[in-house]
């Protein structure tokens, strides 16, 4: 985590060190924009129409963002394959609702379940947490789970 961590939220004063001036970074303050990746996803258009930025300013500002951002940008479709690659299911502890699901709870992904009163998501919550530490195929040694009871449904 600390290298997508630190990459995302980068303090813009950091552009110093890139031949950026202080006047122009509390220019980019004055708006909003406080991190190096605050600067990647504001459009070059934008930039330009903040007072005092010029063309070849914003060119510079982007450019040294860029190279702190290494990391950012397209993928190909190898990249991707072997990403993909990488995902494995973790088990609900029914055999028939992993088959409805493809195989279980997709690893690298956000899952939502969602329903009325009484249907088990909280049920399927506590499953999971213990299943997901299991030591599973493919060499998965088990992870680590947090469980964050907004409902007050864990009872110690």
């Amino acid at each position: 985590f600390p290298s997508v961590f630190e990459s995302f939220f980068q303090d813009i004063d950091l552009l110093q060190k890139h031949g950026i001036n202080m006047a122009d970074i509390k220019k980019l303050k004055s708006v909003g924009i406080c991190t190096v990746k605050g600067i990647q996803m504001t459009t070059r258009k934008a930039l330009c129409n903040i007072k005092g930025l010029s063309e070849a300013k914003v060119e510079k500002i982007k450019e040294a963002a860029g190279k702190m951002l290494q990391n950012v940008g397209f993928q190909t479709a190898f990249e991707y394959s072997a990403r993909r690659k990488q995902v494995f299911h973790v088990t609900t502890g029914s055999q028939e609702f992993d088959k409805l699901l493809g195989g279980g709870i997709e690893s690298m992904a956000i899952t939502e379940a969602f329903g009325e009163f009484r249907t088990g998501k909280t049920q399927l919550s506590h499953t999971l947490c213990v299943t997901a530490q299991l030591p599973g195929e493919d060499g998965y040694s088990g992870g680590k789970v947090i469980f964050i009871d907004t409902e007050n449904t864990l009872y110690p």
